[in-house]
């Protein structure tokens, strides 16, 4: 049994002696989330007005990157750097810093300051792709998007739109990657589809 479909999880019921059920209802009082690609910096630009916008509401967000530092090898937005960048264009909103690198109790007490709402803007890494439950945060931004998978995108997804409020999530790719594979994010809010996309594009990975 798994609560997200993924392309492996998917080819094995065609192979073994397995009975699908499929929950294709949201939990009660669930919305959908509106998803957008953001295809150039002018619309990263007012995407960031919207979010001002949004936590002058009161409401939080999620700012998730691929990787914890740069790297010389690989240039890909980090969230050491997107949170110092987040400081800058949020304030005077608390922005906080979380990684798999930090102590647990350093990473309990971020998380407990976010779900307070001390902190208003959570630069994380993929730390936060299950388990957490904020109500409040009713936005989700994924840096190098195009480096997640749509299992995994969908997942972040679902860090929102647990609350009363209308929920966004926002994708922003490597500048000059393609952002046909992300376009079936912004076309559905369903976890199936997603994953025979995925299934189609990259293939059941070794089943045996």
């Amino acid at each position: 049994m798994t609560a997200t479909p993924i392309p492996r999880t998917l080819a094995l019921t065609l192979y073994g002696d397995q009975d699908l059920s499929i929950i294709s209802e949201y939990p009660k009082g669930r919305k959908e989330i509106y998803t957008k690609v953001a295809k150039n910096d002018a619309e990263r630009q007012q995407i960031e007005l919207f979010i001002r916008n949004e936590l002058e509401k009161g409401r939080q967000v999620f700012w998730i990157s691929p990787l914890v530092e740069e790297s010389e090898k690989i240039d890909l937005v980090n969230a050491i750097s997107t949170y110092e960048s987040l400081v800058d264009i949020f304030h005077p909103f608390q922005v906080g810093l979380l990684h798999g690198k930090m102590k647990p109790k350093e990473k309990e007490q971020i998380m407990r300051d976010f779900k307070e709402n001390t902190i208003q803007v959570l630069s994380s890494t993929s730390v936060v792709e299950v388990g957490v439950d904020v109500p409040n945060a009713s936005i989700m931004c994924i840096e190098g998007a195009e480096r997640f998978g749509l299992s995994q995108l969908h997942q972040f997804r679902g860090r929102v739109g647990r609350g009363q409020y209308k929920s966004y999530c926002y994708l922003f790719p490597t500048s000059g990657q393609a952002t046909d594979r992300l376009k079936a994010m912004e076309q559905t809010n369903n976890g199936f589809e997603l994953s025979e996309i995925d299934l189609e594009i990259r293939g059941p990975g070794e089943v045996y």
